[in-house]
C-alpha cells in the first residue's frame, strides 16, 4: 500500500506564554499542503526481523533515534502483532524546515498500517495515538485547516480555503535551532498577549470576487504575523531576504513557516522558474488544496 504524507504551512504564529513544564503555548493555523513524501508498506513474510526500513529522497539527518515511522510501526506491532513488514519512505519534504514532514510521515504510516492489516482504529483513536509521537501529528489525521492552540496539539476546525492560489516555498541551507528561537522569543516577545486572528473565513465560498480574496491576503501582511520572524530574521538576514524576494515576486502574503528556515509566498498566479531565482536552496511551486 502506498500514501504520500503531505506538508503543512503554518498561517501566522504567536507565542503566547511558556508552561510550567518548559514548553510554550502558541496560536497558529495549520494548512495541508500538495508537497510531499512517498511512504509504501508491504507485507514481507521472508524477513527475519519484524520489519525493515529504506530510507531515500532528500537527506535527513542522523540523531542516533529512529524514524517516526519506525517508531510508529514498533508501537503497532507490539500491541497488533502484526506480521513482518518492508517499509519504503523517500524524502521530499525537507527536514528541519517547519513544515511537518517527519509528524505527517507517522500519521499517514499509522493510517497505512490500520488499511493494510484491517486493525479497525477509528480516526478519534489515531488521533489520540498519534499524540504521543508529536504535538502536530493528529493534525495529518483529518489533514484539513485548524486553529491550533496549546502546545500546537489543540485543533478547532476553521473554513479556510485558500484554492485558487499558488505558492512558492523555498528552504535555505540553514538549520534554525527551535530552542535557541524559543529562548530569545522568552527574552523579548513574551510581553505581547494579542493573538493571530482565527482566520475563520472561507475565500472559497463564491460570494466574494476573486480580487476580494487576494485582498484578505493582502491585509495578512500585518495582522497575521510569525513571532519566530523577528528572531530568526536577526539571526540570518537571508531568510529575511528570501521573503521580501517573494514579495518582489508578487507574492500577496508571505511568511515564515513554523520556527522556520522554510519561508512561503502565496500568489494569484503560477510562478515559473522559482528554483532559478533561488538557486542554492530548496524550491517547490504548486498549487494550493
Amino acid at each position: 500500500m502506498y500514501t504520500l504524507p503531505n506538508a503543512k504551512i503554518n498561517i501566522g504564529l504567536r507565542v503566547v506564554g511558556r508552561r510550567p513544564d518548559g514548553y510554550h503555548d502558541l496560536q497558529t493555523v495549520f494548512y495541508p499542503i500538495s508537497l510531499a513524501d512517498s511512504l509504501e508498506i508491504k507485507p514481507a513474510p521472508h524477513l527475519r526481523q519484524p520489519y525493515e526500513f529504506i530510507l531515500s529522497g532528500l537527506p535527513v539527518p542522523a540523531d542516533g533515534k529512529p524514524n517516526l515511522v519506525e517508531r510508529v510501526f514498533v508501537s503497532m506491532q507490539e500491541e497488533f502483532r502484526l506480521p513482518p513488514t518492508s517499509i519504503f519512505l523517500c524524502k521530499h519534504i525537507p527536514v528541519g524546515a517547519g513544515l511537518g514532514g517527519g509528524s505527517s510521515d507517522a500519521a499517514h504510516m499509522m493510517r497505512l498500517l490500520n488499511e493494510c492489516y484491517r486493525l479497525d482504529i477509528s480516526d478519534a483513536e489515531m488521533e489520540q495515538r498519534l499524540a504521543a509521537f508529536g504535538a502536530d501529528c493528529p493534525f495529518f489525521v483529518r489533514n484539513k485547516p485548524v486553529y491550533a492552540e496549546g502546545t500546537g496539539n489543540r485543533f478547532t476546525p476553521i473554513k479556510l480555503s485558500l484554492k485558487g492560489t499558488y505558492i512558492v516555498l523555498v528552504k535555505p541551507p540553514i538549520h534554525v535551532s527551535t530552542s535557541e528561537a524559543y529562548a530569545e522569543i522568552d527574552r523579548k516577545l513574551l510581553n505581547s498577549q494579542s493573538s493571530i486572528p482565527k482566520l475563520d473565513l472561507d475565500i472559497d465560498s463564491g460570494i466574494m470576487p476573486v480580487n476580494s480574496q487576494f485582498s484578505i491576503l493582502k491585509a495578512w501582511r500585518t495582522s497575521v504575523t510569525n513571532d519566530f520572524e523577528p528572531v530568526v530574521f536577526a539571526r540570518y538576514p537571508r531568510v529575511a531576504a528570501i521573503k521580501q524576494t517573494l514579495y518582489d515576486m508578487g507574492a500577496l502574503y508571505a511568511s515564515m513557516s513554523g520556527s522556520g528556515s522554510a519561508v512561503y509566498g502565496l500568489f494569484s498566479r503560477p510562478i515559473e522558474n522559482a528554483a532559478a531565482v533561488f538557486p542554492d536552496c530548496f524550491t517547490f511551486s504548486g498549487t494550493m488544496m
